[in-house]
C-alpha cells in the first residue's frame, strides 16, 4: 500500500528519528502484508529503534513472519511481539544485533518461543539447563539445532542487558559443556563396545575451562583415557581415541546446520605430534620430565567437563601441584617473556590496530599478565587459583598483590574489550578478534554498547581509552605494587609482603631481588618532588629493564644517574615530559656497561636521550666535530687541558653513538627495531671514525700550538689506516694511522723530524694518559717495515721505499689509507703517491696474489687465540671480517684500475662496485654482505655488553642473552643465534673459498 505524500514524509522521519539508516527499505518493509496491521504501532518502532540495527531487526522480523506456517502462527508471533515486552526486547534485540541467528530463525521459524517465558530459573541457567535443552538431539545435525535454539536464549538475555559479559561468557561456556556431553554420548551410542572398554574424561582447556567462553571460539580440550575393568589398557586406549576422534568430529563438521565449534586439542603433550588420548600416568610423567612454562600456565584453566568426572578429577589433583611450582622453573621468566613476543610478532601488521585479542592493549594482556602473577604468588597464595580472569584479578587485589584502583580501572577495560568481541562474534557467528572497518558495522558495535548520540566516534573512542589502560598493564599489575610495597605511602592499602615482592622481582628477570628492591626504596620513598616524580616514572622504567638481558644493572645504573643528577631540575622534567627519553634511557641502561660507563662519567650527557636541543642522538658530521673541538682547544691555557676538552667531547659522542645504536637495535615502544643491520654498522663505523679524526686533529692541533706556537717546523699530516681509513671503527678499535711530515722551507730534516716525533709522542701521551675519559690508541704498525721502521717519515722518504721495497702486504695496507688530520695539501700529495700501488695500471701477478693467499692463511693459523672456536671468531674465523675483507681487497688490487667504483677504502662500498661490475654475482656479493654486517655487529655487541673489545661471543650467560638482545633473539635464544652466526659464516667462507683461493 501506498501512503500520501505528508504522512509518508512523517513516518520516513520517524523512522530516521529511530535510528534506521534506509528509512525507504524500512517503509516498504513495514508496507508488506506481515506488518500492515502494526506499522505505525509506536511501541514497535520504539522497540526496534533500541536495537543495534533497527534496518537488520525489521527485516529479521519480517523473514520470520513469512518463514511461519501459517496465519495464525503469524498472528501468534506478531500478538506476542506488540503485547509481551519481555519477548519483544529479546528477540528484537538479537534479530539487531545477529545476522547469523535471524537466519536460523528464518530456518526454524517455532524456536522464537524459546524466548518467551521469562522466569528467574531462565535468566541463570546452567550446564543442567543446558543439558535438558540438548537432550532431544539424537544426530549431530539435531544436536546443531538445539545447540542454535540454547545459544538464541544466552544471546537474547545478553544483548538486553539482562546479564552482564562475564555471566554470559560464563554460560556459553556451561552450553559448551553440555554440547561435549551430549557430543560423547552420540559417540558413546554409536560404538557401544568402545565406550564399555574404556574411560575418557574430557579436560576442558583455555577460556572453556576457565568458564569465560566467547560466542564462537574454538574449544580447547584433553582428553585423558583408561582402562575400565579388567580391558587390555592398550586396546583401551584405542577405543578411547575412536570415541574422542568422534566426538570432536560431531562438534566440529559442517552439515546442513553448519557447525558448532572445532574441538581443539593441540594443548596436550607433544601438541598435534603427541597421542590424542593418554593414561594419567603418561600425562604425568610428561609433565614433570618434558613439560615448558607455556603448558603449566595453560594448565592452570584445565576443568573437567565430559565422560569420566572422576577420572578427570584425578587429572586436576594430580597436576595442580606441578602447576604452583612452575615459577621456581630455570628459564620461567624467559620463556614468559618469548611467549608474549611471539604472540604479539605472529599477528599481521595490518591487523595489528584492529586486533582485540592478540594486539597491543588487548585481551591476551591481561589474560597473560594475570596468569603470570597467578603462577608467581599462586604457590604460597590458594586464593589466587582460580581460572576465571576477572575472578583471579579480583583475588589479586584483594591479596594486596594489584592496587585496588588499577584493579578496578583493569577489570573495566577488560570487561568492555570482551563485550566488544561478543558483539562482534555475535553478528555473523564467526571466530574473529578483529574490530571492523566499515562504519555500518562500527555503528551497529557503538549502539549494541549503549552508545547511541554518535556511536562510531564514541565507540572508538571508548576502545582506545580502554586499549590504552590494557597497554599500561605491567605498570599497574607487576611494577606499581613494588614501590607500594617498598614506599608505604598509601595507609590501609593492602601490599604485598616482602617475601611476595622478592617472588615477583625474581619472576620479572632480577637475579639479586633484595638489591633491587633496595635500590626502588631508596629512589621512590620521601616526599620530595624528585622522588614523587621517579614514582611515577619507576613502573614505566622497571618494565623497559624486564625486557633487557640484565635488568638488575639497569636499575642499578638508573639509581646512580640519579643520585647524579636528580636535583637538577631539567632531568626530571626531561623524562617526565620528553616521551622518548625515559625509554631511550632505560634501554641503554640496561644494555651493557659501556653505554652506562660513558654516561657515568658525565651524567649531564643523558640529555642527549630526549628530543629538543641536544641533537638527539643523530651522530654529527665531522665537521662539526672538528669545529667543536678545536674551538675547545683554542680556550684552552695548555695541551693538557687542550685534549681533556677533545677527550671530553669524545666521551660524549661515543655516548651519543652507542645509544643510538642501542636504540636502533632494540626498538622502542613508538619505533621498532631498524630492520636494516647494514644501516647501523654503517651508523656506527662512520660516527666512531668521524669522532676519531675530530680527536687527532684537536689533539694535534693542542700539541703544536703550546710546543711551537701556530707553525710546526715541519708539514705534517695523519693518514687514517685500516678500519680507521675505511670509516669501519668500533667502539674498542685502535686507531691505525701512518704519520707524514715535509720539512718547511729552511728548516732541515733533522730539526724538522725531531718536531714530528715529538709531535707524534705527545699526541700518543696525552691520548692514553690516566683520564675520566676512555683512553684513544694509536696504532702506527701498518708504516713502512712495520714495528722495525721509523714512527715518522718524510713524504720522499715514502716515495723511495715504496718505489724500492714495497711488499705486497704494504701495498695491501694502503688499501684502505686516507688522511684524517693534519695538512690537507700533504695528505692529497701521499694520497697521488699511493695511488698506482693500491691500484696497479696491470693488476697483480700471479706471485703477489699467492703471497697475498699465502699471509692470510697464515694469519688464519698464527693469530686465532688458543682455545677460541674458530667458527665463532667474527674477526678470523671462517666466514668472518678478514675472510670478506681480504676478498673484497683482492678485487680492488687486481681491478681497481680498471673499475673505478673499486677505489674506495670502503669495504662494502667496494663489494657493491664488485658487484656492479660483474666481479661478483648478485648472490655471492649478498652472502658477503650478510656475514661481514652480522661479524661487525657481533663485535659491536661484545663491546657494548662487556666495555671492553672482543672477537668471539661472550662465555657468561646474561652476556650472551645481552649479545642476542642486541642482535634481535628474545630471551632463551642464544642458541639460535649462534647456529645462525656459524650458518652465515659457513655460507660466506664458501664464497671466500671460491673467490679468494680459487679462480679470481
Amino acid at each position: 500500500m501506498t501512503s500520501a505524500p505528508g504522512r509518508r514524509s512523517s513516518i520516513f522521519t520517524r523512522l530516521l528519528r529511530h535510528g534506521f539508516t534506509d528509512p525507504s527499505a524500512a517503509e516498504r518493509l513495514l508496507d508488506s502484508p506481515g506488518l500492515a496491521t502494526v506499522r505505525n504501532d509506536p511501541v514497535l518502532l520504539d522497540a526496534l529503534g533500541g536495537t543495534a540495527d533497527p534496518d537488520l531487526a525489521l527485516h529479521g522480523l519480517v523473514r520470520l513472519l513469512e518463514a511461519q506456517d501459517g496465519a495464525t502462527d503469524r498472528q501468534e508471533l506478531l500478538d506476542t511481539v506488540t503485547a509481551a515486552k519481555p519477548l519483544r526486547d529479546r528477540l528484537l534485540g538479537v534479530l539487531g544485533a545477529s545476522e547469523a541467528l535471524a537466519e536460523h530463525l528464518a530456518r526454524h521459524p517455532r524456536d522464537w518461543q524459546a524466548l518467551v517465558t521469562y522466569e528467574s530459573r531462565d535468566l541463570h541457567p546452567g550446564v543442567e539447563e543446558f543439558e535438558r535443552g540438548l537432550a532431544d538431539a539424537a544426530d549431530p545435525v539435531a544436536l546443531r539445532v538445539s545447540y542454535r535454539r540454547c545459544l538464541l536464549s544466552i544471546a537474547a538475555r545478553d544483548v538486553c542487558g539482562t546479564v552482564e559479559v562475564s555471566q554470559t561468557a560464563a554460560e556459553l561456556a556451561d552450553l559448551a559443556t553440555a554440547t561435549l556431553r551430549a557430543a560423547l554420548a552420540l559417540a558413546e551410542a554409536d560404538a557401544p563396545e568402545d565406550a564399555a572398554m574404556c574411560r575418557l574424561a574430557v579436560i576442558a582447556m583455555g577460556k572453556c575451562g576457565g568458564h569465560e567462553l566467547n560466542y564462537v571460539s574454538d574449544v580447547d580440550v584433553i582428553f585423558v583415557g583408561e582402562a575400565a575393568g579388567d580391558a587390555d589398557e592398550d586396546k583401551a586406549l584405542r577405543a578411547a581415541t575412536r570415541l574422542a576422534s568422534h566426538m570432536m568430529r560431531i562438534c566440529s563438521e559442517t552439515t546442513v546446520e553448519g557447525s558448532i565449534w572445532p574441538v581443539d586439542a593441540n594443548l596436550r603433550p607433544e601438541g598435534r605430534n603427541g597421542p590424542l588420548v593418554r593414561t594419567l600416568a603418561s600425562h604425568l610423567a610428561y609433565y614433570q620430565r618434558w613439560a615448558k612454562t607455556w603448558e603449566f600456565q595453560a594448565l592452570l584453566k584445565a576443568r573437567p567437563v565430559a565422560g569420566d568426572l572422576a577420572l578427570g578429577e584425578e587429572y586436576t589433583a594430580a597436576l595442580r601441584p606441578l602447576v604452583w611450582q612452575a615459577a621456581e622453573r630455570e628459564n620461567f621468566v624467559a620463556d614468559v617473556q618469548e611467549m608474549r613476543r611471539r604472540v604479539v610478532a605472529n599477528i599481521p601488521a595490518a591487523e595489528v590496530d584492529r586486533q582485540l585479542k592478540l594486539g597491543p592493549g588487548g585481551l591476551r594482556d591481561v589474560e597473560f599478565a594475570v596468569q603470570l602473577l597467578q603462577l608467581v604468588h599462586g604457590r604460597a597464595d590458594a586464593s589466587l587459583r582460580s581460572g576465571t580472569t576477572l575472578d583471579a584479578l579480583k583475588a589479586l587485589a584483594a591479596g594486596g598483590y594489584v592496587g585496588r584502583a588499577d584493579t578496578a580501572q583493569l577489570d573495566e577495560a577488560y570487561r568492555f574489550l570482551r563485550s566488544l568481541e561478543h558483539r562482534i562474534q555475535l553478528h555473523r557467528l564467526r571466530r574473529t578478534h578483529l574490530v571492523p572497518e566499515n562504519e555500518a558495522d562500527l555503528r551497529r558495535l557503538g549502539r549494541s554498547l549503549g552508545l547511541r548520540t554518535d556511536p562510531v566516534a564514541e565507540l572508538t573512542r571508548e576502545w582506545r581509552r580502554h586499549a590504552t589502560v590494557v597497554r599500561r598493564l605491567h605498570e599497574k599489575l607487576f611494577y606499581r605494587p613494588l614501590l607500594d610495597a617498598v614506599a608505604a605511602l598509601a595507609p590501609g592499602e593492602a601490599r604485598l609482603s616482602a617475601e611476595a615482592a622478592r617472588e615477583r622481582m625474581v619472576a620479572l628477570g632480577y637475579a639479586d631481588p633484595a638489591a633491587a628492591l633496595r635500590h626502588l626504596e631508596a629512589l621512590a620513598s620521601g616526599v620530595t618532588r624528585k622522588a614523587a616524580i621517579q614514582r611515577t616514572l619507576l613502573p614505566v622504567l622497571l618494565g623497559w629493564f624486564a625486557d633487557s638481558a640484565d635488568p638488575d644493572a639497569g636499575l642499578l645504573n638508573f639509581r646512580k644517574v640519579s643520585d647524579a643528577l636528580g636535583k637538577t631540575p631539567w632531568y626530571l622534567r626531561l623524562l617526565r615530559d620528553e616521551g622518548a627519553a625515559a625509554e631511550n634511557l632505560a634501554r641503554v641502561l640496561s644494555a651493557g656497561r659501556l653505554a652506562p660507563d660513558l654516561l657515568m662519567r658525565a651524567p649531564e650527557a643523558v640529555a642527549l636521550l630526549g628530543d629538543g636541543d641536544g641533537g638527539g642522538l643523530t651522530p654529527r658530521s665531522r665537521a662539526s666535530l672538528e669545529q667543536e673541538v678545536l674551538a675547545a682547544v683554542r680556550r684552552a691555557d695548555n695541551a693538557v687541558q687542550g685534549v681533556t676538552a677533545a677527550r671530553g667531547v669524545r666521551r660524549r659522542e661515543l655516548f651519543r653513538t652507542a645509544a643510538a645504536d642501542i636504540v636502533g637495535s632494540y626498538g622502542t615502544e613508538s619505533q621498532p627495531a631498524e630492520a636494516d643491520q647494514g644501516a647501523l654498522v654503517d651508523l656506527v663505523g662512520g660516527a666512531v671514525s668521524d669522532l676519531t679524526a675530530a680527536t687527532l686533529a684537536g689533539t694535534l692541533r693542542a700539541v703544536v700550538r703550546e710546543g711551537w706556537g701556530d707553525t710546526l717546523p715541519t708539514r705534517f699530516t695523519v693518514i687514517g689506516m685500516g678500519r680507521f681509513g675505511g670509516h669501519e671503527l668500533g667502539y674498542g678499535s685502535d686507531a691505525d694511522v701512518l704519520f707524514v711530515h715535509e720539512p718547511r722551507e729552511g728548516v732541515s730534516e733533522r730539526e724538522a723530524s725531531e718536531a714530528a716525533n715529538k709531535v707524534v709522542a705527545e699526541m700518543r701521551r696525552l691520548l692514553q694518559a690516566p683520564s675520566a675519559d676512555p683512553p684513544l690508541l694509536i696504532d702506527a704498525d701498518l708504516r713502512p717495515e712495520g714495528k722495525s721502521g721509523p714512527l715518522v717519515r718524510t713524504l720522499g722518504s715514502y716515495e723511495a721505499y715504496y718505489r724500492r721495497w714495497a711488499l705486497v702486504w704494504e701495498r695491501h695496507a694502503l688499501l684502505r689509507a686516507e688522511p684524517v688530520a693534519g695538512d690537507e695539501e700533504l695528505g692529497r700529495r701521499f694520497m697521488d703517491l699511493i695511488d698506482p700501488l693500491r691500484y696497479p695500471s696491470g693488476g697483480l701477478g700471479e706471485d703477489a696474489v699467492r703471497e697475498i693467499r699465502r699471509l692470510k692463511a697464515r694469519m688464519e693459523s698464527e693469530r686465532l687465540p688458543r682455545g677460541a672456536d674458530p667458527k665463532l671468531h667474527a674477526k678470523l674465523g671462517p666466514g668472518g671480517l678478514s675472510d670478506v675483507e681480504w676478498t673484497v681487497q683482492l678485487l680492488q688490487l687486481r681491478h681497481a684500475a680498471q673499475v673505478p667504483g673499486l677505489r674506495t677504502t670502503r669495504t662494502r662500498e667496494a663489494l657493491a662496485a664488485a658487484r656492479e661490475a660483474g666481479l661478483v654475482s648478485e648472490e655471492d656479493a649478498e652472502i658477503l654482505d650478510e656475514a661481514w654486517v652480522l661479524a661487525t655487529r657481533v663485535r659491536n655487541a661484545v663491546m657494548l655488553v662487556r666495555g671492553r673489545a672482543g672477537d668471539t661471543f661472550p662465555t657468561v650467560p646474561r652476556e650472551l642473552a645481552a649479545v642476542g638482545r642486541y642482535l634481535g633473539y628474545g630471551p632463551g635464544h642464544a642458541g639460535d643465534m649462534l647456529d645462525a652466526y656459524r650458518r652465515t659464516a659457513r655460507r660466506a667462507r664458501g664464497v671466500v673459498e671460491e673467490l679468494f683461493y680459487g679462480g679470481l
